[in-house]
C-alpha cells in the first residue's frame, strides 16, 4: 500500500471532530419505531425507522432507505441522518437510520462494521412485508466511514456475519453516498501522493484490499449518486473519481456530483446555511425518482440565506456536476 493511502486511512479513522464526537448517543427520536436487528454479546442494534405519514399512500411494498452514520469506524450517532430520514419519509420513503459496532464504544475494527451493515440491509429484507416495503427496493445510503459501509454492501462478495441467512441477500438496490471512502487500496491510474503513515492491516481487521468498494465493482453493482467536495482531504475527491470511472466502465450507472471548495462532511444538515444539506438531499430526491421509487416533485423547503452586512455581496457557492 502506499503512504498516500496509508494517511487516508489514518485521517478516515482518526478521532472525529469534538461537535460530531458529542452527538446524543443513544439516540432517541421522537416519533420513529426501533427495531433491533442484531444482538451481539451484550451489545443490542437498532434500527430507527421514520414510517411515511398515516395516509400519505400505500402501506405495503414502499421503498426503503438505511444510512449509516459518519465517524471513522471509530464513533459517531444515527443521529446524524435524522434530518435526512424525516424528509425521506414525507416524500414516501421508509427511512431508516441504523446503529453499528464502532471501536470506541465495542472495540470493533471496520471489518465488524461491515459485517452490521450487511446484516442491517439483510435484516430489513428477511422483515420486508412486516414493515411494508419492497425488498427489491432498498436503498444504502451514508457519510465517509457510513458511505463506505454503505458502499461495501453493494460491492463486497463477502465478509457478511456468520450464521446469518445467505439465501437472503444483504446487496441494497441503490446506493446514496456522500464522501465515501471508496479506495482503500492501491489503485491502478490513481495517485493519491502527498497523503503517509501506515494503518496497519490489524486496524483494519483484515487486508484493506478486502473492505475497499472499488476494488469490487462489477457489472450490476447497485446504482449510484456521490455527493463529495473537491477539497475534502479527509477522503480525497479523486478517489470517488476513480469509483465513478470503475463503475461506468463496468456498465453501472454512477452519478458523481462535485462541490467546489467544500470540505469533508460539507453536507451535514446544520453545517453553515444548511445550502449543500438542502442541494444534496435535493439530488438524492431526483436520483430516487429516476428509479422509480418516489413521485412528484421534492418538497424540501429551500434554506433562508442570512442577509449579508450593508455594503457586502454575498457568496455564492458553487456545484459542479461531473458527468
Amino acid at each position: 500500500m502506499t503512504s498516500s493511502l496509508r494517511l487516508a486511512l489514518a485521517l478516515l479513522s482518526a478521532p472525529v471532530p469534538a461537535v460530531l464526537a458529542a452527538a446524543a448517543y443513544p439516540p432517541v427520536f421522537e416519533g420513529a419505531r426501533v427495531e433491533t436487528y442484531k444482538t451481539i454479546g451484550d451489545t443490542k442494534l437498532d434500527l430507527h425507522i421514520f414510517e411515511p405519514p398515516a395516509g400519505s399512500g400505500p402501506k405495503t411494498n414502499r421503498p426503503a432507505i438505511v444510512f449509516f452514520f459518519g465517524g471513522g469506524w471509530t464513533s459517531g450517532s444515527p443521529t446524524q441522518f435524522e434530518q435526512h430520514c424525516r424528509y425521506l419519509a414525507t416524500r414516501g420513503l421508509v427511512a431508516i437510520t441504523a446503529d453499528y459496532r464502532v471501536a470506541s464504544r465495542q472495540q470493533a475494527k471496520p471489518v465488524d462494521c461491515v459485517a452490521d451493515a450487511k446484516s442491517a440491509i439483510r435484516w430489513v429484507r428477511t422483515h420486508a412485508a412486516r414493515l411494508g416495503i419492497d425488498p427489491r427496493r432498498i436503498a444504502a445510503g451514508g457519510g465517509s466511514a457510513g458511505g463506505h459501509l454503505a458502499a461495501a454492501t453493494g460491492t463486497l462478495p463477502t465478509l457478511d456475519a456468520p450464521n446469518e441467512d445467505r439465501t437472503i441477500s444483504s446487496v441494497p438496490d441503490a446506493l446514496v453516498l456522500f464522501n465515501p471512502a471508496l479506495v482503500l487500496d492501491e489503485l491502478d491510474g490513481l495517485n493519491l501522493e502527498g497523503f503517509g503513515t501506515r494503518v496497519p492491516e490489524e486496524r483494519m481487521g483484515t487486508a484493506p484490499k478486502n473492505l475497499s468498494p472499488a476494488h469490487h465493482v462489477k457489472k450490476g453493482t447497485p446504482p449510484a449518486i456521490i455527493f463529495h467536495g473537491k477539497a475534502d482531504t479527509t477522503v480525497p475527491y479523486a478517489t470517488a473519481e476513480a469509483f465513478a470511472r470503475a463503475m461506468k466502465a463496468a456498465g453501472n450507472r454512477c452519478e458523481l456530483v462535485g462541490f467546489e471548495g467544500q470540505p469533508h462532511g460539507f453536507f451535514n444538515f446544520g453545517r453553515g446555511d444548511n445550502s449543500n444539506y438542502h442541494a444534496t438531499l435535493l439530488a438524492t430526491d431526483r436520483f430516487l425518482a429516476s428509479l422509480g421509487w418516489l413521485q412528484g416533485e421534492p418538497t424540501l423547503v429551500k434554506p433562508v440565506a442570512k442577509a449579508a452586512a450593508p455594503g457586502t455581496t454575498p457568496a455564492r457557492k458553487k456545484r459542479q456536476t461531473t458527468p
